[in-house]
């Protein structure tokens, strides 16, 4: 860990990167009151344009952007007569669907000073986990940015349930960043960087790089801040720079007033270098944006085959099953004690497990047939969470 004085130059991983994911939070856009504030987005704007028009000479390839925005909830609040964020889910959602309109529109016109387009990308987390609408995703995103335009994407809040939500904009912009193979991920929001405690307490201070989680360690981590806009905080934000580091993407996580700064290399905020690298794509979100549908409890040989070794799941390791779902499904992968070691897409429908639990895939294709011949969740459609 380096002390926020001690770090000094420019950040060469930061001027080397082509594509980068911006993530901007509501805070940065909107009133404490709803409502966005045109003034805030045409500055973000100012700084996102300035970087896709200055291009380094010894560089030849363009630089590409992906905004993630936050503000939809934000902006639909006056509109609507809300004097704060609701807390139910349908005046979440209607909120949204007023707001979304409202924050693209001033998105359109501001980057349209520039004469940039943007493309309006809405995700929830059934878009991305499964395999056809992941690959859509990264189509239509790797397209926009082919064609010239700024995607800004957010979490379709208009239509996601619980069950089926990111749970804030910091970690789908990790996971977006991976999508489109970024080189680089920026978190902006209303504070300067990651601080060795309150940041409005005298005598701490900013933690200027992070090279993997013992740099944390001890650090306590804050809540959602003072605007109260918006669902993230530190802790969100901290384990969105984490996912991503480990996927090999580094970050610069720091206030939206330093945007520029952080854009140019500077030394500003906080820097999380990698700890990992890229992953199969679609495991990254089947391990952090799936949401399982049910679960399927393993025997003792089947959660250490699964953990420890390199094989599928099949129907002699499971015990039981949990919760309603169909083929294709993401599901929990639990040990006896019902700790989640895995998560995975299921290959048989829940009603039709318990007919397969404890037995052999030869003996099941000769009773019931050649299709029962098969794993029920498949290697390449399995990510283990703890090892």
């Amino acid at each position: 860990m380096t002390g926020a004085g001690e770090q000094r130059g420019t950040r060469q991983e930061v001027l080397d990167a082509r594509r980068i994911v911006v993530k901007v939070g509501s805070s940065s856009l909107t009133t404490a009151g709803g409502g966005l504030d045109a003034d805030r987005v045409d500055a973000l704007v100012d700084v996102l344009a300035r970087t896709l028009r200055e291009q380094d000479p010894a560089n030849a390839a363009a630089k590409e952007i992906v905004l993630v925005s936050s503000g939809a909830i934000a902006a639909g609040l006056a509109p609507l007569g809300l004097d704060r964020r609701p807390r139910d889910l349908a005046r979440q959602q209607a909120a949204a669907s007023v707001g979304q309109g409202l924050l693209v529109a001033r998105y359109t016109a501001s980057f349209a000073r520039y004469g940039r387009r943007v493309g309006q990308v809405l995700l929830t987390t059934d878009d991305t986990s499964r395999r056809a609408h992941y690959r859509n995703a990264r189509r239509t995103l790797d397209q926009l940015l082919a064609m010239g335009a700024v995607p800004v994407v957010n979490e379709n809040d208009t239509v996601a349930t619980d069950e089926i939500r990111f749970g804030d904009n910091d970690r789908l912009a990790a996971l977006v960043a991976h999508l489109v193979r970024a080189d680089l991920l920026i978190l902006l929001s209303d504070v300067d960087g990651l601080y060795d405690g309150d940041p409005s307490t005298p005598g701490t201070s900013r933690i200027a790089e992070v090279h993997g989680p013992r740099d944390l360690e001890g650090i306590s981590i804050g809540s959602a801040g003072k605007a109260g806009v918006g669902t993230g905080g530190m802790v969100t934000k901290v384990e969105a720079a984490r996912i991503a580091a480990a996927a090999g993407i580094p970050v610069v996580l720091t206030s939206a007033s330093q945007a520029d700064a952080a854009l140019r290399g500077r030394a500003t905020g906080t820097f999380f270098h990698r700890t990992g690298r890229r992953s199969a794509d679609r495991l990254l979100w089947l391990a952090h944006a799936s949401a399982p549908r049910g679960a399927l409890v393993l025997d003792d040989g089947a959660v250490k085959a699964v953990v420890e070794g390199t094989g599928s799941l099949l129907p002699a390791g499971i015990a039981s099953v949990v919760g309603e779902f169909s083929a294709g499904d993401p599901v929990e992968l639990r040990d006896p004690a019902g700790h989640a070691v895995a998560r995975g897409l299921v290959a048989f429908d829940a009603g039709e497990i318990p007919q397969l639990l404890g037995r052999s895939t030869r003996e099941l294709a000769r009773e019931l047939g050649p299709e029962y011949e098969r794993e029920v969740v498949h290697r390449d459609d399995l990510v283990v969470l703890h090892r």
